[in-house]
């Protein structure tokens, strides 16, 4: 061993890093996980007899409470005493994660899991106070203040720098990272959660990962104890080079070289050899994290203290599988629904609900697919794995929307029947005043046969008759009006026949429309009580409140407010709004893997070929009392179609877009990205909607950490004093600010030469082993726009893009 400056003490936190699908079925994992806790207590309580004195020192840590769950719920009253007395020995410690997950869940789903583990142990005269995450590179600003509510004062962050690095701009260091409330969480900025076993602390698996030396190894070592001297020494020799202020450390160790390992005995065997040999020099101990956190607490250390998110690198998953985040997405919307018009739980199961939870948080945790997805996307392991992981998505939208049925009951919802009344309920289910489209439903058979002479909505308390618009949809008739409600308001409108009979047809002197009846010229003199129509042509579309328009070939070009005459698209910006633009990497001689696992962190190749999608052809769709719709078609490599379906309104600053493509199948790594340019220099601050805080990228973040894109809930914000603009982003939650383009890729706190872009990341298929191998296939993904002067904060735009997303709860009634 190199000669060293100091005596060291290097403490080992052994676990079995919990993740659901990579290797093996995720049922099956469930029954490992199970087992392993049986076995930490029968390893346990052996270090404490005769029978096994060697393994005396023996902690193990349960790195995720899902686990434990799962132990509980099939352990015998005799399995759940012996566990909980081992937690009061200290052989045992739980962790404050459920799972590590992916930023994809939102806070409410964050603080219900933060909670659990606590929960228990609290039934028990215990405490949690520690977490421990593996295998993940970030968290939102959110996951702090969920675990700080949930009583956690510590997080070690073991982070896997594969396509991903440590935040602040080292490693094995503490920091006070504090949350958007203040409070503050002490985080140690961990190593690779197996660096134990590349340090040789395992004598049944060596592993040369994170140590790359000339002795590479994975497995079993011919000299296990030389390799365990040559790099335990030579490991603490370059943290004292690097001026690392303590004399001890924390590892992490693996029982196999695997994820999802079990519990090894034999790894305290060999710490309490190592310990007769060379103590004296280097002592090793097994602990868990809430006795290293205490010890580092002691320290006569300054530590320093850090505030803002802290985006995640490996979040990037959830858009291999864009149809069911989507589904996941508005299944966790649906489920906040729930909650705020029945928050007693009065009309749902139970049951249901928990099943829900567990369902969304199985899909955003952190695995996304079986670990040869790309290579063998054909092997049955891998099709069975995907499907399962798609289905949690799905299961949770059965529970949540049965869930949302039960309650819509409660409150008075009319199944279906004959002679049903046509009187609809609307509910604004936030504590803030919204004003939104709710959608009422005929049917297409014979409901609408009773309105053969026309038909009117009126609200039911005060007989006004409100503005609608009617159109055929796929499920018979959709009538849509505009509801202002206030906060929690609950509104009643009827559908009856028009008291107002349809003139006859006969001519207009003022209105300029042609014998052909295509009326292409705005009338000069406005036609009295008229409604406000769209102006479309070949090159824009024009309201009272906006003038939109596009080039052939280039796309969205301008996007003016006509309120304040203010231009919302960036010039400088490369692609125009809503553009496709598809990246795609080629493989030499087929090699799937090798491609996409050197690309480190730029998620592309350095020969990527980047194109945009252009402009081909418009189409009007429909233009009435509310809104007008017309459709734009591009041409775009990689996808069969791509069309935009943009819903300009009449009387609001507000457009939707859908987003509507025919994705081919295609095995090399890509991207799929809709430009979003609208980041002028004049148009405020850009806000993010993170899990739990809103956070404006590049200036909200902990030191070092990704700014290339973010995972986001219901999207983002341009605020400014005199007002804003916010676009919601029900259905995509990977933004991407940093530039498209291969390169040096830049983290917080490091200059950028390049202008700020903006475009929703929507479709890629880059990394090696466990993404889905193709993106193949038909989706729409929507977006909202809305701007003005009441849009001034971050709260004000981001809750419009929330209740937006949400929507008006609108149901048939009595």
């Amino acid at each position: 061993m190199p000669s060293l400056n100091k005596k060291w003490k290097l403490y080992v936190i052994h676990h079995s890093h919990t993740d659901i699908g990579y290797t093996e079925r995720q049922e099956k994992i469930e029954q490992y996980q199970v087992d392993f806790i049986r076995q930490a207590l029968e390893i346990s309580e052996a270090s404490h007899t005769a029978e096994h004195p060697e393994w005396k020192g023996f902690k193990w840590t349960c790195e995720a409470y899902w686990a434990v769950e799962r132990f509980l719920e099939e352990a015998t009253d005799e399995e759940k005493d012996r566990f909980v007395q081992a937690l009061r020995r200290g052989d045992i410690e739980l962790s404050g994660t459920y799972l590590n997950m992916t930023e994809l869940a939102g806070y409410e789903l964050l603080a219900d899991m933060a909670g659990r583990a606590g929960k228990f142990a609290a039934s028990h005269g215990l405490r949690v106070r520690s977490a421990m995450t593996a295998d993940i590179n970030g968290y939102s600003w959110g996951y702090s203040q969920a675990m700080a509510d949930a009583g956690i004062e510590h997080l070690l962050s073991c982070i896997h720098t594969h396509h991903g690095m440590f935040a602040i701009g080292r490693k094995q260091f503490p920091f006070y990272w504090e949350t958007p409330k203040g409070d503050r969480l002490l985080v140690w900025n961990g190593e690779h959660y197996m660096i134990g076993n590349d340090l040789g602390l395992n004598p049944d698996g060596t592993f040369s990962y994170s140590i790359q030396d000339e002795t590479p190894i994975r497995g079993i070592a011919e000299d296990h104890w030389q390799i365990a001297e040559t790099r335990i020494g030579r490991y603490l020799a370059q943290l004292e080079k690097e001026n690392y202020p303590y004399d001890f450390t924390v590892v992490n160790v693996s029982g196999q070289l695997r994820d999802n390992a079990a519990p090894n005995g034999r790894i305290v065997s060999f710490i309490q050899a190592w310990n007769a040999k060379h103590g004296d020099r280097i002592e090793i101990e097994m602990t868990t994290p809430d006795r290293y956190f205490d010890l580092v607490k002691k320290q006569d250390v300054p530590i320093p203290v850090y505030r803002g998110d802290w985006p995640d690198w490996w979040s990037d998953g959830v858009a291999s599988t864009a149809m069911h985040t989507q589904i996941f997405r508005g299944a966790q919307r649906a489920l906040s629904v729930v909650g705020r018009l029945d928050p007693d739980g009065r009309s749902v199961k139970p049951a249901d609900i928990e099943e829900a939870k567990l369902q969304l948080a199985m899909y955003a945790e952190h695995t996304w697919g079986y670990h040869s997805s790309i290579s063998e996307p054909w092997h049955p392991m891998v099709q069975e794995l995907g499907v399962r992981k798609e289905a949690y998505a799905a299961h949770a939208s059965r529970l949540v929307q049965r869930s949302l049925d039960r309650v819509l009951r409660a409150r008075g919802d009319v199944l279906l029947r004959a002679s049903r009344a046509f009187t609809f309920t609307v509910v604004n289910s936030f504590d803030y005043p919204v004003t939104d489209a709710a959608y009422f439903y005929l049917e297409e058979n014979w409901e609408a046969d009773y309105f053969r002479q026309g038909l009117e909505v009126a609200d039911e308390r005060t007989g006004e008759v409100v503005p609608h618009q009617q159109e055929t949809v796929s499920r018979g008739y959709q009538i849509a009006i505009m509801a202002k409600l206030g906060a929690r308001e609950e509104k009643r409108y009827v559908i009856r026949e028009a008291t107002a009979k349809p003139a006859g047809r006969t001519t207009s002197s003022t209105r300029l429309i042609g014998a052909d009846r295509i009326h292409d010229i705005r009338d000069l003199v406005p036609l009295a009580g008229a409604a406000d129509q769209a102006a479309v042509t070949e090159n824009g579309i024009e309201t009272p409140h906006m003038r939109i328009a596009w080039r052939s070939g280039a796309g969205i070009v301008s996007w003016v407010d006509k309120g304040t005459g203010k231009e919302l698209i960036d010039p400088n910006q490369a692609h125009a709004a809503f553009t496709p633009v598809y990246e795609v990497t080629a493989g030499e001689h087929g090699d799937q893997m090798t491609v996409r696992r050197i690309m480190g962190r730029n998620r592309k190749g350095m020969n990527a070929k980047r194109s945009a999608g252009t402009l081909t052809g418009v189409r009007a769709i429909t233009d009435g009392p509310l809104y007008a719709v017309v459709e734009l078609r591009y041409e775009v490599e990689g996808m069969s179609h791509y069309s935009l379906f943009l819903k300009v309104y009449k009387d609001q600053a507000r457009a939707d877009v859908s987003v509507r493509m025919h994705k081919t199948s295609v095995w090399e790594p890509e991207n799929v990205y809709v430009s979003l340019p609208f980041l002028r220099t004049d148009g405020g601050e850009l806000w993010f909607d993170k899990a739990g805080a809103a956070v404006r990228p590049g200036i909200d973040q902990i030191p070092g950490t990704l700014t290339d894109f973010y995972c986001i809930q219901d999207g983002l914000a341009l605020v400014s004093p005199s007002g804003g603009l916010a676009i919601a982003t029900p259905d995509t939650p990977l933004m991407q600010t940093g530039p498209l383009a291969f390169g040096e890729r830049k983290v917080q706190g490091q200059a950028r030469d390049e202008a700020p872009t903006l475009y929703a990341w929507v479709l890629t298929n880059y990394w090696e082993t466990n993404f889905k191998a193709t993106l193949g296939g038909f989706y729409e993904f929507r977006y909202t726009l809305q701007w003005g002067g009441a849009l001034n904060t971050a709260e004000n735009a981001l809750g419009v893009n929330r209740s937006v997303n949400a929507g008006t709860v609108a149901f048939r009634s009595v």
